[in-house]
């Protein structure tokens, strides 16, 4: 950065270099000095409404005619106090500006407001949700005088408010912050939150006639830095001290939103942004964050399935590789086809290439998912590896073989058939054309009218149950990581395709995903140079594509007109 754009500024005493037009809470993080706050957020604009990172501010004084500055002992202008205290959130740096962030000014100041703000805060720390994640619990240990003054009755307000269908209100608990109402009126264009009524009655309320029901309500728990606003899904669920978090990504569409997964004793407990700005900045569609659910139902598969007679029975491992490759094998060439899943790693899509590659399919392809976007953060592919399917499985045209398999099915041509990770009789085939087949097997999370119909049934694993990696909508190759493990006998993906390759080709598997993501990388162009570790937690462009993301565009446009910090 270029010296013009720079500004010097004191922190606590030491001098640093930050871009001019910094906030002086974003320079004091940067000099690692902690400057509390509750109604400050990075992505919303600052009202300053809190007054809880009050700060003591300082400036050169003006050298009279002819003078020069006193300079300190580094050299720069001595700094003179100013004897009132300023918020660090909404204003910004200036050159020689000299800060404090723990002095006895400061240090009173934030004494003062944690006393106004516990004045008539309920005394529910026990049952509420937000334990564990309570800024204000924090900051009354850090910043509070430890005692109250306050003689009279609390005033008492609304609690457990059904403000939307996925939201519950605690207007006790609200420090008036207007987070929550910010981000509904700035980010998602939804304004039907606000204030009512004055001083201590003051109070957070939803418009009489509209819900917060739009689909991204539950980032507004996220910001809430206290227990005002919490999540009817997670809601006493599970003490969030306990939960294991594990950076993710969701795969509800093919925007690739990057994720923290809430986890204990192998159960999923919640899901929740994890902030990158290359792709959904630090929020997420309620559809997507809830859309776990489906790994704990009871229609689960959790052992091998053989076809027996009108049914099936559950068999072992090693017997149903040896079956289902036995199986396949026995029509190799043109009398196979393969059924892939966007939903599938690049990993497991690379092994079931090589997979058909080895037998001779005839035709390989994955079942297109599209819906409607919502000009946000939802993306109208809703197959979150759509992009990587397409580097993989060399497709032109996602989809456009199917129609070919159904026909090969119906007139003969292809007798047996792989379906890995979808339900056919969804995407356009119908129960009698699967019967046509001689051989099927399929590979699935939930009993479905496909496994049904199969001859050998591979239990799978969902994406918080394996690691891999896809490629978003941007092109841009992202990190999936294990939270917790399948359930009972189901296994990984990748190990089961890798097992069913071993068994037809005779040759030594590879024991760790990372080895595949090494062969894959040798083989399709895409990847090359690229390895499972090089990915990180952030991802990396890895394929130009002309997708834009319309709220990081919205976004970057409010940070150059100096709105929001970003």
């Amino acid at each position: 950065m270029s010296e013009e754009a720079t500004v010097n500024v004191q922190v606590d005493g030491t001098w640093i270099q930050v871009p001019k037009g910094t906030r002086m809470i974003e320079a004091c993080k940067q000099a690692a000095a902690e400057v509390p706050h509750y109604c400050y957020h990075p992505k919303l604009t600052s009202p300053g409404n809190c007054r809880m990172c009050l700060v003591e501010m300082g400036m050169p004084p003006r050298p009279a005619p002819g003078e020069e500055p006193e300079l300190d002992k580094d050299g720069h202008a001595k700094i003179g106090w100013m004897p009132r205290p300023v918020i660090a959130c909404a204003n910004t740096v200036a050159e020689g500006m000299g800060i404090r962030t723990d002095s006895p000014l400061t240090r009173e100041c934030r004494e003062g407001v944690m006393e106004f703000l516990l004045i008539n805060h309920p005394l529910d720390c026990p049952i509420c949700d937000q334990a564990g994640e309570c800024t204000l619990q924090e900051y009354s240990v850090e910043h509070g005088k430890g005692e109250s003054r306050f003689l009279e009755n609390k005033v008492k307000k609304p609690k457990s408010v059904e403000i939307g269908p996925r939201i519950r209100l605690d207007d006790e608990r609200c420090v008036l912050c207007s987070r929550c109402v910010r981000f509904t009126r700035e980010v998602v264009d939804d304004d039907v939150l606000g204030f009512v009524d004055r001083g201590s009655h003051n109070v957070l309320t939803v418009h009489p006639d509209r819900p917060l029901a739009n689909n991204y309500s539950l980032n507004t728990v996220d910001i809430c830095p206290v227990g005002a606003l919490t999540s009817e899904d997670f809601r006493f669920q599970m003490r969030v001290w306990f939960m294991r978090e594990t950076e993710s990504i969701c795969t509800g569409c093919a925007r690739g939103c990057n994720t923290l997964i809430g986890s204990r004793e192998g159960k999923i407990y919640r899901q929740t942004p994890r902030e990158n700005n290359d792709v959904n900045s630090a929020w997420m569609c309620d559809e997507g964050r809830l859309g776990f659910h489906y790994l704990n139902s009871d229609a689960r598969l959790t052992e091998p399935l053989v076809k027996d007679g009108a049914g099936h029975r559950p068999i072992d491992w090693p017997e149903a590789i040896r079956r289902a490759a036995e199986g396949l094998a026995k029509y190799r060439g043109g009398g196979l086809a393969v059924v892939a899943s966007g939903r599938m790693t690049n990993e497991e899509l690379y092994l079931a290439r090589t997979l058909a590659e080895t037998l001779g399919a005839a035709a390989v392809d994955i079942v297109k998912r599209e819906g409607e976007g919502d000009g946000y953060l939802v993306h109208a592919d809703k197959n979150p590896n759509t992009a990587g399917a397409r580097a993989v499985l060399k497709l032109r045209s996602p989809g456009s073989k199917l129609k070919a398999i159904k026909k090969g099915i119906e007139d003969g041509s292809i007798k047996a058939l792989l379906v890995l990770g979808e339900n056919l009789l969804k995407a356009g085939f119908e129960e009698g054309t699967l019967k046509n087949l001689k051989f099927l097997v399929s590979s699935h999370l939930l009993a479905n009218p496909t496994a049904k119909l199969s001859h050998v049934v591979l239990p799978g694993a969902g994406f918080a149950e394996k690691r891999g990696s896809m490629v978003n909508a941007t092109g841009r190759l992202q990190r999936l990581n294990k939270a917790v493990e399948p359930p009972g006998d189901a296994r990984e993906d990748w190990e089961t395709l890798q097992d069913l390759n071993r068994a037809v080709d005779g040759l030594d598997g590879v024991g760790e995903i990372a080895d595949v993501f090494a062969e894959m990388a040798e083989r399709v162009s895409a990847f090359k140079g690229m390895s499972l570790s090089k990915i990180g937690g952030g991802g990396v462009h890895l394929i130009d594509t002309d997708e834009r993301v319309p709220l990081l565009e919205r976004e970057a446009e409010r940070v150059r007109e100096g709105l929001i910090v970003g």
